[in-house]
């Protein structure tokens, strides 16, 4: 009897292992961030022509949410936020931008991201794909990231065909020749299957598809639509991730480690307005990237954990990119930072009383000037171009010039006006009033490069 106590623990821990679960017993989480994927081109949100089943199957599988908010309407802000639960109003990075060594401005080491976060909570962590935030010596594996592979800088990553990339902060060669992406997938596979296997991990996959270039190795899929090629293969970059994403949902079953993972899929920002044309996808929305309607913010997110979340749920719940910090860190049992601007939409996803919901969500945009060392430019070489705040089902937006002149509210119904067709300010100016009081409190002047200001 004293014996088989004795062992005990071990084989708990041996058959925890051999199940996919950790000694711990809290969930890895699988985090996929695409880039400039539109709310609409996923079947499940209502595409008809571009092919998503394995997404599709994702949310049949868990919970689909209708009003989820990316953090910016362009790459850089969206990841800040998304990685810290901080707002546009009070991250570093407020747009893109390039510094005078031509890359990304850096996310300051002070700020304290997910990964840092759940690092010090006991999990492996990995990033495959585009950081976004910060070149040499400022990249992943300096916020808490234990393995990275990539693009440190947005602009490298416009090539699928890059002749170098950055593993664990060193620059790597690529054979020439060689897609990105697939490269991404496979160091993928290679993380789980060498990962601690005591540990839980956190795994966050900001690939590249279906952002421009639009390029890709094999367009067959669509070949025989009568479509542009640009269409063709944005199309089919799409059904390539969608095609990757079964590829490791397959590998998590056959290691026994589905049942305790948490997927979360979503977008950085709405997709470019060519594709909302051809393809809608940006769903019925008005706008698109770099824009603050709906188009520009609005982003499928879905939540898939087998035996915690219910499946085939469709959520209504408004939620943001600023959010999803401290939903994970419920997730893994981990208390998140004071201060933060993100509200956990865990209870939604797992069914649980008590969501709390924000009193508003805010963003600012400030757009880069490319050309601002021309000689003929007059503009700055960045300026602050929009803000919006949603409160209730109303949003509001207000855009700014290159000179600092705002223009006059815009305010949308929401619930009515979805698609922001009609501006309701004249009829609602205490509604108005209600906006504008947000707008001039909901931001700090503290950002270094937002406005830049030319030494």
């Amino acid at each position: 009897m004293t014996r088989i106590f004795f062992f005990l623990p071990g084989l708990l821990l041996f058959a925890a292992l051999a199940t996919g679960q950790t000694s711990t017993g809290r969930p890895n989480i699988i985090l996929i961030m695409a880039d400039d994927m539109g709310y609409g081109d996923l079947g499940c949100y209502g595409q008809p022509r571009i092919r998503t089943p394995h997404i599709d199957a994702l949310a049949k599988n868990g919970m689909r949410f209708t009003r989820y908010y990316t953090g910016s309407t362009v790459c850089a802000p969206s990841r800040e936020a998304l990685l810290t639960g901080m707002h546009t109003g009070h991250t570093a990075i407020r747009g893109n931008f390039l510094t005078d060594e031509k890359e990304d401005p850096p996310m300051p080491d002070e700020k304290r991201t997910i990964a840092e976060i759940l690092r010090d909570a006991g999990y492996h962590t990995g990033l495959i794909g585009k950081w976004g935030l910060g070149g040499e010596a400022h990249g992943p594996e300096k916020q808490g990231f234990h393995y990275s592979y990539g693009y440190l800088d947005q602009i490298q990553a416009h090539n699928y065909y890059p002749p170098f990339l950055y593993e664990n902060g060193r620059k790597v060669t690529v054979p020439e020749g060689t897609y990105s992406h697939h490269l991404f997938v496979e160091k993928t596979m290679g993380f789980l299957d060498q990962r601690p296997k005591d540990k839980p991990f956190f795994l966050y996959l900001p690939y590249t598809i279906p952002h421009g270039k639009h390029v890709i190795p094999d367009a067959s899929e669509y070949a025989q639509e009568d479509w542009p090629e640009q269409y063709r293969n944005y199309a089919a970059m799409i059904t390539q991730l969608d095609k990757d994403i079964g590829r490791i949902i397959s590998k998590l079953k056959e290691d026994g480690l589905d049942r305790n993972t948490l997927i979360i899929f979503t977008s950085d920002n709405g997709a470019n307005p060519g594709f909302a044309k051809f393809f809608s996808s940006n769903g019925a929305f008005r706008g698109h990237k770099t824009t603050l309607y709906e188009g520009g913010i609005r982003a499928p997110l879905i939540a898939c954990w087998p035996g915690m979340i219910k499946a085939g749920q469709v959520s209504e719940h408004v939620t943001a990119g600023w959010d999803m910090l401290p939903a994970l860190c419920e997730a893994a049992g981990v208390q998140p930072p004071a201060g933060i601007d993100g509200i956990s939409f865990y209870p939604t996803f797992t069914g649980r009383s008590g969501q709390a919901r924000h009193p508003y969500l805010y963003w600012e945009y400030y757009t880069y000037n490319y050309n601002w060392n021309k000689p003929d430019s007059q503009l700055p070489r960045n300026w602050l171009d929009s803000r919006a705040v949603r409160f209730g089902d109303w949003k509001a937006v207000v855009k700014s010039s290159p000179r600092g002149e705002n223009a006059a509210v815009e305010l949308y119904d929401l619930q009515s006006d979805p698609s922001e067709t009609t501006n309701v300010a004249a009829q609602h100016p205490d509604v108005v009033r209600q906006a504008n009081a947000i707008l001039s409190s909901a931001s700090r002047p503290d950002a270094s490069y937002f406005p830049y200001k030319q030494k």
